[in-house]
């Protein structure tokens, strides 16, 4: 999605090969056009880079073996991380666009989603081998495990269901139909359902795992991604890619009991995991100016903290890693995946901790820029201006304030792609293609 635009609801992406593709021309653009962006402050840091497959997607962290599962889009294989030297042990082909995966702890299997061949790969972690391969719907993203009943809930994209797997024989035991498009899962221990993220109607299936029905829709925001459970205060958290928001769900009534606003979470929120360690969600934000990886904590609903990837590095996936108390960040544009300590571990994470949460005002609050953009001579887009791309898409640009203080406007520069207008040094996010029959750059901004 570029970085600038909201949605367009006409417009989705359900083949795996036009999402890769898409995602690569964009990519080809801010390599070369990278911008700098006004960042938050930055307590986590990078320990460490490992370098797996082309277009690393999400992952599962295996609690047993110390190793994190991370899926290759682009190579049709599966990276086998160790966590204690953080170096890959071992490769392991799958099938064709492997996207989401899960460990399942009773088995000793990791279960990945090929998102180009409607199948799961079920790898055994003993020996890093498939030693089975499921058949579901078309297009399968998220995959979750339940330890309760010993079944993995798959997304099928393509096919708006959700196929459940019992571990014990890998085969298909239901079906249960969803909302549009879902893309990814999240399993709740605490009531034993299943959270299926509807990105093509902006909605939630909430799954009961012991009768294989949806038992609630849930309104979120525009575009969902993917959601991850929080079981010390019963939450699931959800990255809604097209608003620029996560919203928190209560497990109790099956609403929305928060909105962490746009300018909070960046522009395009995509890959969740929740830290039991620090109480943070970490969402990574992927193709605006500077690649962040966001933390949120649970107890204020507000980003309290973020994490500056490499420029060009378009983070997708997040894991969580309990056992060295790091989070895996896969980078979907650089071959690799960052390891960012979230410092719950070691003995200067008091004094750290507490500095961190007497600035949260400052480091939830929205970027800001330090010169207006008409300066710059921009040409402010009214609200609902439309905007073509690259790659013929065409998208209604952002505008308005999210409630929380943030206040947003795009505006259009006239130029070719060959020069970066000043302006993009102080936006928060910009892309290039046509507006009203001219070519430059649309960039939103933050005043």
């Amino acid at each position: 999605m570029p970085p600038v635009s909201r949605r367009n609801p006409g417009i989705r992406i359900t083949s795996s090969t036009r999402f890769i593709g898409r995602a690569c021309a964009v990519l080809i653009v801010l390599l070369v056009f990278s911008l700098t962006l006004v960042p938050l402050s930055f307590g986590q840091t990078v320990v460490a880079t490992v370098n797996v497959g082309s277009f690393p997607y999400s992952g599962a962290y295996d609690s047993v073996k110390g190793e994190v599962f991370v899926t290759n889009s682009g190579s049709g294989s599966v990276s086998v991380i160790s966590d204690s030297t953080n170096t890959v042990v071992a490769t392991v082909n799958v099938g064709s666009t492997p996207y989401g995966a899960a460990y399942d702890s009773a088995k000793g299997e990791v279960f990945v989603a090929n998102n180009g061949g409607g199948s799961v790969s079920v790898i055994s972690d003993s020996t890093n081998t498939v030693v089975a391969t499921v058949f579901v719907g078309t297009n399968p993203f998220g995959v979750a495990y339940d330890p309760a009943k010993g079944e993995v809930f798959v997304a099928n994209g393509g096919s708006g269901s959700v196929s459940v797997i019992s571990d014990s024989n890998n085969t298909v035991v239901a079906t249960v139909t969803v909302g549009g498009g879902p893309f990814g899962i999240a399993y709740d221990s605490g009531k034993g359902e299943v959270f299926a993220v509807n990105d093509g109607v902006g909605t939630v299936s909430v799954i009961s795992d012991s009768t294989n029905t949806v038992v609630a829709t849930v309104n979120v925001g525009v575009a969902p991604r993917y959601a991850a459970y929080d079981p010390a205060k019963g939450e699931v958290f959800v990255a809604n890619d097209g608003s620029s928001t996560v919203s928190v769900i209560s497990d109790a009534t099956n609403t929305v009991v928060a909105t962490i606003g746009a300018g909070h979470v960046g522009v395009d929120p995509y890959g969740v995991a929740y830290d039991s360690g620090t109480g943070d969600v970490f969402v990574a934000n992927y193709f605006s100016g500077q690649h962040n990886v966001y933390l949120i904590s649970d107890s204020t609903n507000t980003v309290v903290d973020s994490v500056t990837m490499t420029a060009g590095s378009f983070p997708y996936g997040v894991v969580y890693d309990s056992g060295m108390a790091e989070v895996f960040v896969e980078n979907f544009g650089a071959a690799s995946v960052a390891v960012i300590s979230d410092g719950s571990s070691s003995s200067s994470t008091s004094s750290s901790s507490s500095t961190t949460t007497s600035t949260t005002t400052t480091t939830s609050a929205s970027p800001s820029v330090p010169v207006c953009p008409s300066t710059f001579g921009g040409v402010q887009m009214p609200a609902g201006a439309t905007f073509t791309d690259g790659s013929g898409n065409t998208w209604t640009a952002p505008s308005g304030s999210d409630g929380q203080g943030a206040v947003w406007s795009s505006y259009f520069f006239p130029g070719p792609a060959t020069s970066i207008p000043a302006p993009m040094q102080q936006g928060w996010a910009g892309d290039y293609g046509t507006y009203s029959g001219q070519q430059g750059w649309v960039v939103t901004f933050y005043c």
